[in-house]
């Protein structure tokens, strides 16, 4: 009935199908296609018509030693040039572009001697080369585009990048044989991830905020300053909504209503005024995580890297109606559940989800549905940061979460 249907296809609507599939390719996966593709003994037989290239202004990491240290789901690094970034690739098949003898292979195909299975090697070689040039425009804009955050790490320097929009920059560009547009690219931006100056893995969807998102990252920013603002004696007290919302405004000319940076504080989980007096040591701790996402697989492939990492799982009820009330709870922590540490974050919450990780307890807890999770990417030390984040939780609260079955 599948290949019935495909039949029906035109040939341009199945090409964009392919190249769909051919974009979601994790970088692990794409690595090894690529080389298989070039080591076949059907690729040899192109010899004379096709010749194995790098794209032009990319740049290539000849380090070996220092490639073996990243992330095999990492696509390249951020480095400094001059005062300006650039981004150097990890691996020579995300730079390999393939330069064809276009009038040889039509001669080939008019007289009839071009075997299906070289034709079928000589799709993936285009696939291969749209896929790699489509990266790389891409990887440039956003050079240009996020140059203040690609060189600073700090998110406040992000500005708000809709995919729609560098659709039409690349467009504009017009330096692309092929549309790239909005889909292609969110197709290809979930699967990747690159370097930061400072070392960290960053998801290349968090180069692409929305205004909401850039709200969040001025507001927590505020608020994680209240502390330093409090001891030079510029405030007096934490800040309510309404502070907040002017301070905005001087700081960022960014205009919020009180409700809007209410909604935006619940977003980030972030307590009134009031309880922020007194809820400061866990705050603390999770610094630097991702906002709130709900705990679903789509946010799961969208948002969530495959890198190691801490994180922290929230309930859409409250525990008390698991027959869990003889463990003491504070009403700030109600619902956080859980904290864990995986050496996959994208993997294991996707276990937590089907209720496979062996812990009977939080399985209960998420069966009703409605969770949301954060994240922290950690490198090497990511089991000692759960470590610290737990018992920075229970000096916080007086107990562990619920479903926190021991101390790691």
């Amino acid at each position: 009935m599948t290949n019935k249907k495909n039949n029906n296809l035109d040939a341009a609507t199945l090409g964009k199908i392919v190249l769909a599939r051919f974009l979601t390719l994790p970088l692990r996966t794409y690595d090894r296609c690529v080389a298989k593709t070039e080591s076949s003994i059907k690729f040899a037989e192109f010899t004379q018509w096709v010749k194995p290239s790098i794209l032009k202004d990319a740049r290539l990491d000849d380090n070996e030693a220092g490639v073996r240290t990243v992330s095999p789901q990492t696509l390249g690094e951020i480095r400094l040039s001059g005062g300006r970034p650039i981004f150097v690739y990890h691996k020579p098949s995300f730079v390999r572009e393939y330069l064809f003898d276009e009038a040889g292979l039509k001669l080939q195909r008019d007289a009839h001697i071009f075997p299906s299975e070289l034709t079928a090697t000589l799709h993936r070689l285009r696939l291969i080369n749209s896929r790699n040039r489509l990266t790389n425009a891409l990887m440039q804009a956003l050079l240009d585009t996020q140059a203040s955050y690609l060189i600073s790490g700090d998110p406040l320097a992000l500005v708000p990048l809709p995919q729609a929009r560098m659709s039409g920059i690349l467009a504009e560009r017009n330096n692309l044989p092929m549309v790239a547009d909005a889909g292609r690219l969110s197709r290809l931006i979930r699967v990747l991830s690159l370097r930061m100056i400072n070392g960290g893995t960053l998801p290349l969807i968090a180069l692409f905020p929305s205004k909401r998102q850039l709200h969040c990252y001025q507001i927590d920013s505020l608020i994680k300053r209240e502390k330093t603002l409090i001891l030079e004696k510029k405030i007096a007290h934490p800040l309510p909504d309404e502070a907040i919302a002017v301070h905005l405004k001087q700081q960022y000319g960014t205009s919020l209503s009180r409700r809007t940076v209410a909604a935006v504080r619940h977003r980030l989980d972030i307590p009134d005024w009031r309880r922020r007096s007194e809820r400061k040591d866990y705050l603390v701790a999770t610094e630097g995580f991702s906002p709130l996402l709900p705990l679903t697989p789509q946010a799961l492939s969208t948002f969530v890297p495959p890198h190691s990492g801490v994180y922290e799982i929230r309930s859409a009820t409250n525990p008390d109606d698991w027959n869990l009330s003889d463990i003491p709870l504070s009403p700030d922590r109600t619902r956080i559940v859980y904290i864990g540490s995986t050496r996959d974050l994208r993997k294991r919450l996707a276990d937590h989800l089907r209720c496979k990780s062996g812990n009977t307890s939080l399985s209960s807890c998420l069966s009703a549905g409605g969770a949301k999770v954060r994240f922290r990417v950690v490198g090497e030390d990511w089991r000692l940061e759960e470590r610290r984040l737990y018992h920075s939780f229970c000096e916080t609260f007086g107990a562990p979460p619920p479903c926190n079955r021991m101390s790691p």
